[in-house]
C-alpha cells in the first residue's frame, strides 16, 4: 500500500495513522498500491501454493507482511453451480458464492479482518460501530480476538442471533430505537469523547479492502475469466464497489485480460429501502434516502450509505442496474433457493434470486450469460423473518 484517497476530492491521505474519512470533503477513502511492486512480488501461480484463506492476496492488502492479520480463516468461500435454481429461472449457467460459510457465517468477515488487523496496527484502543445485523457480530468476533473492547449500535428489531452473537463475543451492545442511521448518529457522538475508533461502513477505508478480496476469489475460482453479470443485495455497497476496485487491479496486475470487460454490476435492494435504486432511475449521483425504511432484510436497511456516489457511479461505470424487491417476494425467492439448492440463505439472497427473474423477464438479462449471485449469509440467523 501507497497511501489513501479520496473517492470524490482524490485528496491524499497517510496511511500510517488511524484514519476514518476525507478530510477535505467528508468522504470515503481508498487504499492505493504501488501495482508494479506487488507484480513482481506475486504471481497468479504463486497463490496455489498458499493457504484458502483471504489473506493469500496478502500483497493487495493493507496490512504490512511483517504484522500478523487478526483472522478466524475468513474467505476461500466456494463458487457454487445452481442448476436447479437456475433451470427455474430459466438461466443456463447461474452460480452462487456461498459467503455463508465464513467464520461468523456472514461476508462481513472479510470486511472486519482487514479493517481489525489495521485499527489494531495503528494503535486503536477500542472500536466502535453502527450495525443493522451481521456487521456487529463480526465485529465483536475479531475485535475479542485482537483483545481490543468493542462497542455495538444496534436497532431494536435486529434479529435475535445478531444481538446475540455480539454480546457472546463480549461487546457492549445499546440497542436504539430507530434504524442504522440513528445508531451510526449515536455511534458518532460518542466515538471521539470516549477515544472509540468508528469502523463504520465505508468510514474508515479498510473494510473495503477485506471485501474487494470477494473480487479476487471469484476471478481465481473461474480460472482468471470474470462473469457477465454480478448481482449484489447493497445495503452499505462496501463489496459491490471493492470488487468493481480487485477487477481493476487485477487488469492493471495483468491477471486478467487487460481488454476484457468487467461483469455488470447489479445493486439489488428492498422496496422499503431503496436508496441507490432510486438514485440510479432518477438518474441521480446520489441515492434518495427513504423516509420509512423498512425491510425484513436487515443487512438492505440502510437508508443513507455514505458511498452512495461511489455505488452508482460503479453501477454506471460497468453497464449495470439497479431494482428493488418486496418482501413478500424475496422471502419466497429465499425458499425457493432452498428447496431448489439446499442452501438456507439469508433473505437479501431471495432478493437476488427475485431480481434474476424480474430482469429476463425485462430483457436486462439473457438466458445465456453467466451470472453469479452472492449469497451473503446465512438465513439461521434470520429465523424471525421465516417463523412469521
Amino acid at each position: 500500500m501507497t497511501g489513501l484517497r479520496c473517492t470524490e476530492c482524490a485528496a491524499e491521505h497517510e496511511a500510517n495513522q488511524l484514519q476514518t474519512v476525507c478530510r477535505e470533503c467528508s468522504m470515503p477513502l481508498v487504499a492505493t498500491y504501488d501495482l508494479q511492486a506487488v507484480s513482481r512480488a506475486v504471481t497468479r501461480d504463486d497463490l496455489r501454493h498458499r493457504d484458502s484463506t483471504l489473506w493469500r492476496f496478502r500483497e493487495m492488502l493493507p496490512l504490512d507482511t511483517d504484522l500478523d492479520p487478526v483472522t478466524l480463516g475468513e474467505g476461500g468461500t466456494p463458487l457454487l453451480e445452481l442448476p436447479t435454481l437456475g433451470r427455474n429461472l430459466g438461466l443456463h449457467r447461474l452460480l452462487g458464492k456461498n459467503e455463508a460459510l465464513n467464520p461468523t457465517a456472514s461476508f462481513k468477515d472479510r470486511g472486519m479482518t482487514a479493517a481489525v488487523s489495521m485499527a489494531r496496527a495503528l494503535g486503536a484502543s477500542s472500536l466502535a460501530a453502527p450495525s443493522a445485523g451481521n456487521a456487529g457480530g463480526a465485529l465483536a468476533a475479531y475485535g475479542a480476538r485482537a483483545g481490543l473492547p468493542v462497542h455495538i449500535a444496534m436497532p431494536v428489531d435486529v434479529p435475535s442471533a445478531n444481538q446475540l452473537e455480539a454480546q457472546m463475543c463480549g461487546a457492549n451492545v445499546t440497542l436504539i430505537d430507530g434504524t442504522i442511521a440513528d445508531c451510526g448518529r449515536w455511534i458518532g457522538e460518542r466515538a471521539k469523547s470516549e477515544g472509540w475508533f468508528d469502523v463504520s461502513t465505508l468510514k474508515e477505508p479498510y473494510r473495503v479492502e477485506g471485501k474487494k478480496t470477494m473480487g479476487y476469489e471469484l476471478a481465481e475460482q473461474l480460472g482468471w475469466t470474470l462473469p457477465d453479470v454480478i448481482l449484489y443485495p447493497t445495503g452499505g455497497g462496501t463489496g459491490l464497489v471493492g470488487m468493481a476496485k480487485a477487477f481493476e487491479e487485477m487488469r492493471e496486475l495483468g491477471w486478467l485480460d487487460r481488454s476484457a470487460r468487467l461483469p455488470r454490476m447489479v445493486a439489488v435492494q428492498a422496496t422499503g429501502c431503496a436508496p441507490v435504486v432510486d438514485g440510479f432511475l432518477a438518474g441521480s449521483d446520489r441515492g434518495v434516502v427513504p423516509e420509512a425504511p423498512h425491510t425484513c432484510a436487515s443487512g438492505l436497511r440502510v437508508p443513507g450509505p455514505i458511498g452512495d456516489r461511489w455505488m452508482l457511479r460503479t453501477i454506471r461505470e460497468t453497464g449495470g442496474t439497479a431494482i428493488a424487491i418486496d418482501d413478500d417476494t424475496l422471502l419466497e425467492a429465499t425458499r425457493q433457493l432452498a428447496r431448489d439448492e439446499g442452501i438456507f440463505a439469508a433473505p437479501e439472497a431471495g432478493a437476488l434470486v427475485a431480481a434474476c427473474r424480474q430482469l429476463l423477464k425485462s430483457g436486462e438479462l439473457r438466458a445465456d450469460e453467466q451470472v453469479v449471485l452472492f449469497l451473503t449469509g446465512s438465513g439461521l440467523k434470520y429465523s424471525e423473518c421465516f417463523e412469521a
